[in-house]
């Protein structure tokens, strides 16, 4: 059973981040180390951990945001981006599993709590305004390394260090980087979009952007 170590837990309230196209900028994607041998997860986010603007982040769809350091060795040498700990303003720094072994609906256990993998992240300009690099989000998602979100099917505690081991999974469901490139890459197998819509855990705003995307190219979904 897939087992991922458990690098860092991260939080972070929202804080001015900068001036983008003339508008302050306040956000929560700055975070930083959580205090104390233990945190709480509610059904929409880690204790002290809050996002600023409610709109596109946030919910319990996207309650907590994980994202492996296996890729650090990618982001050095293709985009020359000394990752870490919080580099891509996530909740949990893992090791051990990425976007091709960890799948949609894949549950985990983390101490007393349980979280479902629910879709992959989407970068947004804030990430860009964090690291100084306007590249970043593009070659994120060209490289299909965004990491994934959970939801908490279980509220509770769980230490700050250890592991988090994989319950359940389905060899039919989409892996994280098959249900990215089902919505954002140009050329992408039909299978791929069916098995994606298909995951019952999938969250309702991927499902409806690969739905928009099937309706743009005047293509209808075969499940």
């Amino acid at each position: 059973m897939l087992e991922l170590d458990l690098l860092s837990v991260n939080v972070g309230r929202p804080a001015p981040l900068g001036i983008w196209q003339g508008e302050d900028i306040v956000s929560g994607i700055r975070k930083f180390p959580a205090q104390g041998p233990t945190i709480e997860a509610s059904r929409v986010n880690l204790a002290g951990d809050e996002q600023a603007d409610l709109r596109v982040h946030g919910g319990e769809d996207k309650a907590v945001y994980a994202y492996p350091a296996d890729n650090w060795p990618w982001w050095r040498e293709a985009a020359h981006f000394e990752a870490g700990p919080a580099s891509f303003g996530e909740n949990l720094t893992t090791r051990g599993g990425d976007e091709t072994t960890v799948r949609i609906g894949d549950v985990f256990g983390w101490g007393g709590i349980k979280l479902e993998v629910s879709q992959p992240r989407s970068p947004c300009f804030k990430f860009a305004m964090m690291t100084g690099r306007e590249d970043l989000g593009t070659r994120m998602i060209a490289g299909a390394r965004t990491g994934w979100y959970f939801r908490v099917l279980e509220m509770g505690n769980a230490p700050t260090r250890g592991s988090l081991r994989r319950l359940a999974t389905s060899e039919q469901a989409p892996s994280v980087r098959d249900s990215l490139v089902a919505l954002f890459h140009p050329r992408v197998a039909s299978d791929v979009i069916e098995r994606t819509l298909a995951a019952p855990a999938l969250s309702s705003v991927w499902r409806h952007g690969i739905l928009k995307r099937l309706q743009a190219a005047g293509l209808s979904p075969q499940t």
